[in-house]
């Protein structure tokens, strides 16, 4: 391709100069006829006188001027013809040159390209360790190898972590599982076991039912949530707050509540779920007798809530560890919860285009932020993947 646009443009030019040059050499032998010196011109009288003619310096100057014309046609043509033939041979000798020099000038230019195609290759979902990590000019080929890396690195983040949700899931299904398998087993070892003890049983299996139930529910929220979503609901975080309020049974806890106007558009059982999450996280690890601070407000065009409560001292390296799939704060010590309840609300506020800010309070508990987009600024579906 490059050969061919050198021959294009090279071809051009030789035309152009052909033209011009033949145009210049035109106007050259139409300025005029130079004159005939004294003695050529004597000559030529005297053999005119002698053939008889009429006029002999006309007859002369006649054959002088034709014979200049004749002799600048034949030089014009003959510059045109060397200047064409050189011009053609020079143009195919450089463009074999040019052939020649961009082969080797491509080759290394797209020498990242096979680094890019060959990495693509390497890439699978066991291996995306690998990096181009290419040097030199920050161009476009230089961008894309930089993008590619940072492509493969969000891959290798990603399948780890999927990888690790699904070992941390494997392993919380796996405990209420072990609870009904040894329910069972105690009650069919005996050999009359008493109405009290099955009983017993099925309440413990009923349970751990409930408890499977539950983290289900909350792993299909989870993985709904990856999909991108259209929400258009108009909706006031106030009144989202004021419905999860009532549905809350929270006792020895003291709820403080400041609901301004702040208007979102978004899904209103997402955003309800998020609301009770971020309650339910604060009742169960806040103080007895502790409080929890509810607040809705709009500010610097988002959608603001604000809950905070009272509790435990956490350490500021766990705050962002709390938003990780089955992360709690005592480290797995109890079992009424997943470790999933702050990691929806992450994945529910990524869906609706807003941000999360959490800081640990110095005498105990947590401060979580929630802002969301106003809802005359929309939403953009977001994929938390």
């Amino acid at each position: 391709m490059y050969t061919s646009l050198f021959a294009v443009g090279g071809a051009a030019l030789v035309l152009t100069t052909y033209l011009l040059v033949a145009h210049s050499l035109q106007e050259v032998t139409s300025v005029g006829t130079p004159s005939l010196n004294q003695e050529s011109m004597q000559s030529c009288t005297e053999a005119a006188q002698a053939r008889g003619d009429p006029d002999p310096k006309g007859e002369c100057a006649k054959l002088f001027t034709s014979g200049v014309k004749a002799g600048a046609a034949a030089q014009r043509g003959t510059t045109l013809t060397h200047l064409l033939t050189y011009s053609l041979l020079g143009l195919a000798g450089v463009t074999l040159l040019a052939a020649i020099a961009g082969w080797i000038v491509a080759g290394r230019i797209l020498r990242p390209v096979h680094r890019l195609t060959a990495a693509a290759r390497a890439a699978s979902e066991h291996n995306l360790s690998q990096r181009i990590a290419l040097q030199g000019p920050r161009d476009e080929l230089r961008e894309l190898a930089d993008t590619f890396d940072t492509m493969l690195e969000r891959l290798e983040g990603a399948f780890t972590s999927q990888q690790q949700f699904i070992a941390n899931a494997s392993h919380e299904l796996r405990t209420p599982l072990t609870v009904m398998r040894t329910a069972l087993d105690v009650v069919l070892a005996k050999q009359e076991p008493t109405r009290e003890e099955l009983i017993a049983m099925s309440s413990e299996v009923r349970q751990a039912v409930d408890h499977a139930q539950l983290l289900i529910e909350a792993l299909l929220v989870l993985a709904r949530n990856d999909q991108a979503r259209v929400l258009t609901d108009p909706l006031d975080l106030a009144a989202v707050v004021e419905d999860a309020l009532e549905g809350r049974a929270a006792q020895d806890i003291t709820t403080i509540t400041t609901l301004g106007e702040a208007p979102v558009t978004g899904d209103s059982v997402l955003l309800e779920r998020l609301v009770t999450n971020l309650l339910d996280n604060a009742d169960r690890y806040n103080s007895a007798g502790g409080t929890v601070t509810l607040s809705t407000s709009t500010h610097d065009g988002a959608a603001a809530l604000r809950i905070v409560n009272t509790g435990p001292v956490i350490p500021a390296d766990m705050v962002e560890r709390l938003f990780h799939p089955f992360t709690r704060l005592d480290d797995r010590t109890r079992h009424d919860g997943f470790g999933l309840g702050l990691t929806l609300v992450s994945s529910i506020t990524s869906v609706h285009g807003g941000t999360i800010d959490a800081t640990a309070i110095p005498t105990g508990g947590l401060d979580i932020t929630i802002r969301l987009p106003r809802r005359d600024q929309g939403v953009a579906p977001t994929s938390t993947g």
